[in-house]
């Protein structure tokens, strides 16, 4: 055995992933919801904690357990369900910003560890940057600014901590995507969408105020449309204030192109309703009684999350 046991690379590494979660563990913080740890989150400014707005299942008598087992109270600012951001307003006793050195180009490969929070103290959780892809939308239509995933084991509870690079940079937020595969929601997307929760209180989604319901169109009916796709989606009640009832939309109308896309289901369709599309114009390319309708529609904003 070696005589001098700091000078060994595996101790070496061991001492050095020891300071990131200590370094990290400062800015982190648990969540209360009722009396119960439910998730953690990390702090974005003086006055305001991020955290993963699904794991989050009640709005009401959240506290903060921070390092040195200090609480505070804190109350739901807003929250974008779509990229899986909430925003608490927290009153004074924060330590200073997780966000004022950021990690550069993330690569698949180099090194992750994400830190959490439970009652014991702190949580950590090292492994892998798995996939490292461009801009991407959530299956909620939620644009998120890159994709990191990670090979990692991540513990349910450190959902909403911080993820950070081998330098103790922030890469983003923690969460659990598809298959309870853990993700980073990345800083640019957290900065972006944070800022405009503490404004606003939410982020207004395009909104054309119908009910629908995926169909499958009769082959004949889609080669006379030249349809290369035969799903399609029904317009089954429309809201008579909002924005399709103001354009002419009708029950029965069959949605089968949007601004000369085709849009085959209700996910595409959703997928194109961002915020960015809030009080522009849109031309639906419907199907009407078998005959093919243009109707422009003005996109509404949403009244919920």
């Amino acid at each position: 055995m070696p005589e001098d046991l700091s000078a060994t690379p595996l101790l070496a590494l061991s001492n050095q992933l020891a300071q990131l979660a200590e370094g990290a563990g400062g800015s982190v913080v648990g969540i209360r919801s009722q009396g119960r740890l439910v998730a953690c989150g990390f702090v974005f400014n003086a006055g305001a904690v991020v955290t993963a707005s699904d794991a989050l299942q009640a709005d009401v008598e959240l506290s903060l357990l921070s390092a040195g087992a200090t609480t505070s109270t804190a109350r739901l600012a807003g929250r974008d369900p779509t990229t899986d951001i909430a925003v608490l307003r927290v009153d004074g006793g924060l330590p200073g910003s997780a966000l004022a050195a950021v990690a550069g180009a993330v690569k698949v490969g180099q090194l992750a560890v994400a830190v959490g929070r439970g009652s014991d103290g702190l949580i950590a959780s090292m492994g892998i940057v798995a996939v490292a892809g461009g801009a991407w939308q959530s299956a909620r239509g939620g644009n998120i600014d890159r994709l990191i995933r990670l090979d990692m084991r991540l513990n349910p509870r450190a959902e909403g901590g911080l993820v950070v690079d081998a330098e103790g940079r922030p890469m983003g937020m923690a969460v659990l995507g598809p298959r309870q595969r853990p993700l980073v929601i990345p800083v640019a997307t957290i900065e972006r969408v944070a800022g405009k929760l503490l404004k606003e209180g939410r982020i207004p989604r395009g909104y054309l105020g119908v009910g629908l319901h995926p169909i499958r169109l009769d082959e004949a009916l889609a080669t006379t449309h030249s349809l290369a796709d035969r799903r399609a989606i029904m317009v089954i009640s429309v809201d008579p204030n909002g924005p399709a009832s103001r354009a002419g939309l009708l029950v029965g109308d069959v949605i089968v192109g949007f601004d000369g896309a085709a849009v085959a289901s209700i996910r595409a369709l959703s997928s194109r309703l961002t915020p960015e599309s809030v009080g522009r114009a849109a031309e639906l390319k419907v199907v009407r009684a078998g005959q093919s309708q243009s109707v422009t529609v003005t996109i509404g904003a949403s009244q919920t999350p």
